[in-house]
């Protein structure tokens, strides 16, 4: 069993377990213990978004990777993408993200990644686990002059700037586009508005006010609505809306139409396999992407491959079979050609590049893809539960997918990021799958307590 890590990194409410000073401390001194070897210099980049807790949660992490005779080279607010490029930009030996991704303010995690910019996997995260818990570095302490220090890289946010810039055709520019920008308050808002605006965008930026409490709040890639009436307002070509830390895109089109991650990616293969550059004819995405996005895909000529939810395990997938990209349907995009883990800038320039390159509107492209009626509700437990045993719940899945046939699907999972069940059906009719969902989600409701 898994005592701190989840799906993405550690997560949970600031300044309660497993979120504690004390827990990022010795979190820092396993990653340490993890890079260190008989080499001198090593070095562990730390980045963050703008909550508030990222102030004590950045100090903990430091101190700790310091204490065991490692430099940390902090970067300040920037998205988790930017901390994969750095990381290997850098020759640093790993990279840490402050961040509770699309979570509440009073929220936060730590996620890392390994000097090659791909997150731990599982048996290594289960390592500093181990090391944490068992005591192992108790007696590693060094002294004097073998301690670590910490210093600031002062010219990161130029250097995502300009690495975003670069994964952009340079035969293009982005002179006859007005863009309306949600950072949501989060770790895009002092890069974003520079790669769009010195590409020759004009940008309408929201979301770029951040006070510590208001990241994700009605804002950004999580409430794409706030970006779709502002384009609708204004009049611009398209809406890019980011998450908390930066390493998911929700887009809408010039009518304020949103554009969820499974359409973009669809609209990506389509244009990599006319290209020749989608390897293998194959996307990779989860158990949660719509129905539609594997019917595209086949009339295109591709293939879809699912893996469980997480963007790890998108990776770990794409990585394992060298394919190049995927993502989630929530936003999280993978181009390996160009970075190592979800990137909403860098998602959002792809699709721009093809916006261009076919001289077509987003509501054009977007035809690509016919999404099935879907529905996700959410359950709050006080604990996590064997859904096996919940009572009544497997004969009524088993009856409802008999009625939805070929024509639809369920998916049930417990979140991995938070005390949640979600409730997933696709199917023909928006009303017999919303109808199925509220059962399934009061049956969890009673076994729960509630």
């Amino acid at each position: 069993m898994r005592k701190l890590f989840g799906t993405d990194g550690v997560r949970g409410v600031a300044n309660i377990y497993p979120m504690t000073t004390e827990i990022a401390m010795q979190i820092g001194r396993g990653i340490a213990f993890q890079v260190k070897d008989k080499r001198h210099g090593h070095r562990i980049v730390i980045g963050k978004d703008t909550r508030l807790s990222c102030y004590m949660l950045e100090n903990a992490l430091a101190a700790g990777i310091c204490s065991m005779g490692v430099d940390v080279m902090l970067t300040g607010p920037l998205p988790t993408p930017a901390i994969a490029f750095i990381t290997t930009s850098m020759r640093a030996d790993a990279g840490v993200v402050i961040s509770a991704s699309h979570n509440p303010f009073q929220d936060n995690g730590i996620k890392i990644f390994f000097k090659d910019g791909f997150k731990l996997p599982d048996e290594k995260e289960a390592d500093i686990e181990d090391l944490i818990f068992s005591q192992k570095m108790a007696a590693l302490r060094p002294t004097a002059d073998e301690v670590g220090k910490a210093f600031r890289i002062e010219d990161a946010r130029g250097r995502y700037i300009v690495f975003s810039k670069n994964t952009f055709p340079k035969k293009y520019t982005l002179d006859d586009f007005h863009i309306v920008l949600d950072c949501a308050h989060g770790a895009t808002y002092n890069v974003a508005p520079q790669v769009f605006e010195e590409l020759g965008a004009k940008v309408t930026a929201i979301g770029v006010s951040p006070d510590g409490t208001n990241i994700n709040h009605e804002c950004g890639a999580l409430h794409p609505e706030v970006m779709a009436e502002k384009v609708k307002e204004l009049g611009a070509d398209i809406g890019i809306a980011l998450d908390g830390d930066g390493d998911r895109l929700i887009v809408c089109d010039e009518n304020g139409v949103v554009v969820d991650g499974d359409n973009v990616m669809a609209i990506c293969a389509q244009e990599m396999i006319k290209t020749r550059k989608l390897r293998k004819k194959t996307m990779v995405a989860t158990v949660m992407s719509n129905l539609g996005l594997e019917v595209a895909m086949a009339k295109m000529g591709g293939k879809l491959v699912r893996t469980a939810v997480g963007d790890r395990y998108v990776v770990e997938e794409m990585r394992r079979h060298k394919y190049n990209m995927g993502g989630e349907q929530s936003g999280h995009l993978i181009f390996l050609d160009h970075n190592t883990t979800g990137d909403g800038i860098l998602a959002a320039l792809q699709l721009l590049a093809i916006m261009i390159k076919r001289k077509k509107r987003l509501s054009e492209l977007a035809t690509v893809m016919e999404a099935f009626p879907q529905v996700l509700k959410n359950v709050r437990t006080a604990k996590k539960m064997d859904l096996e045993l919940v009572p009544d719940f497997n004969d009524t899945m088993a009856r409802m997918e008999k009625k939805l046939g070929n024509d639809g699907r369920i998916l049930v999972r417990h979140s991995g990021t938070e005390p949640v069940v979600r409730v997933m059906l696709e199917g023909k009719d928006d009303d017999t799958i919303d109808t199925m969902a509220d059962e399934l989600c009061e049956l969890i409701r009673k076994a729960d307590g509630g």
